[in-house]
């Protein structure tokens, strides 16, 4: 498996491939030809069809401010190579200059045409949670250990920056007022769960409030194509911030704590990315929001000092209770259903490690590598409608 740094990405929402794909593309050209007159992008394919709802043409003007730039959203040729394509050119004279063809592979990486992705280094040998577990427990070490073990102690400096931008996009996120960019006027809530008040509030329904409010904060800062942290996707980024800032605020866990839950959580994560998918264009949101229920399920009994057993069963409920979940999101965009599901699965993490705790046993019928397969499998079965194509579910049926 790969560092975790590849798992949490700090980036610009809604959308790895489609929003910091284009981004670094664009930047990338622009620093290779910073002297021409004008500039021309053409987004194709997936990038052109959904692009307006994941802010592809908003990132890539950004990358060009202040310089005279011509985007065209080409919805209809097809182009060999990769379904996320992007070619830019420059001019000089009114003469093209340069010209390069991007794909956008995923997680927010690109690549030259012709040119080979980069394989990243693999820092953990073992792949299933089995085989961690096993080593885990034989050497008696937590899996925050086996994560610095395998990647050294300099990885803690990235999941504390990490850390540090998810708490920034909830507090930013808490003051966001107004409508959501895009086309469906839907309002910001997130400020108003958090300000809102009950006089006959139980501290259950506080907790619940809080939750879901934080969790909206981050969503609706991705969706509005703010700095978040894929988590492990874009439109699952609001999930495992949310349950953490509650953990903290309320139970008092040092950051040090928190860094090594997103370690523990962040294995969970791996595991999922390595045997199955995390993406919704590919299984649907079991791939998305179910991956951040299961990492948070994972971190959260973590966090309570439970056996590694006990903390795979958490992440296997959460998984196994969210298999079939569709990506149908309206119009394209990450909002509706994307930010609610974000809150809900929020709940549902802790629901999942309270559960795990309320058993105490360690004795389930079904392994977590068992549910990731399911989940994989279950993913290939749904209909291409319900795979973030915008053209099933909630997005076939929802008229303005």
């Amino acid at each position: 498996m790969q560092s975790l740094q590849y798992l949490y990405r700090i980036g610009k929402g809604p959308s790895s491939s489609h929003t910091m794909g284009p981004l670094s593309a664009a930047k990338r050209f622009l620093s290779e030809n910073p002297n021409a007159d004008s500039y021309k992008c053409i987004l194709y394919g997936s990038l052109a069809k959904t692009g307006k709802g994941h802010m592809s043409d908003l990132a890539v003007m950004e990358a060009f401010e202040n310089k005279h730039l011509e985007l065209i959203m080409d919805m209809y040729t097809s182009v060999d190579g990769h379904p996320n394509t992007l070619d830019l050119m420059a001019f000089k004279d009114d003469q093209q200059v340069a010209f390069k063809r991007y794909y956008s592979i995923g997680g927010g990486e690109v690549i030259e045409d012709g040119e080979q992705a980069v394989e990243h280094e693999e820092v953990y040998d073992l792949n299933s949670f089995t085989a961690i577990s096993e080593y885990c427990r034989e050497k008696e070490i937590r899996i925050w250990q086996y994560v610095e073990e395998c990647e050294g102690e300099e990885i803690w400096d990235y999941p504390s920056k990490v850390w540090k931008v998810m708490q920034q996009a909830i507090k930013e996120g808490l003051m966001g007022q107004g409508i959501l960019q895009g086309g469906l006027n839907l309002q910001r809530k997130a400020r108003f769960l958090y300000r809102q008040k009950h006089i006959d509030e139980s501290e259950e329904t506080k907790k619940n409030r809080l939750i879901c409010a934080y969790a909206y904060a981050v969503s609706e800062q991705n969706a509005s194509g703010g700095m978040i942290v894929t988590a492990p996707t874009c439109g699952a980024c609001g999930l495992l911030p949310a349950v953490l800032y509650y953990l903290k605020q309320q139970r008092n866990f040092s950051d040090e704590q928190i860094i090594h839950a997103l370690a523990a959580g962040g294995i969970i994560g791996n595991v999922i990315k390595t045997n199955a998918s995390i993406s919704g264009a590919e299984c649907g949101c079991q791939a998305e929001v179910g991956t951040a229920c299961s990492m948070g399920a994972a971190f959260i009994a973590h966090l309570y000092s439970q056996d590694i057993l006990i903390i795979e069963r958490a992440a296997e409920i959460a998984m196994e209770h969210t298999l079939g979940l569709t990506c149908d999101p309206i119009d394209g965009y990450v909002q509706i259903p994307c930010i609610e599901r974000n809150a809900l699965g929020a709940l549902r993490a802790i629901d999942s490690a309270m559960l795990t705790h309320l058993i105490t046993t360690t004795d389930s019928k079904i392994s977590f590598d068992t549910v990731v397969e399911t989940m994989y499998q279950t993913g290939k079965d749904l209909n291409n409608s319900y795979r973030e194509t915008s053209t099933g579910g909630l997005a076939k049926t929802y008229t303005k």
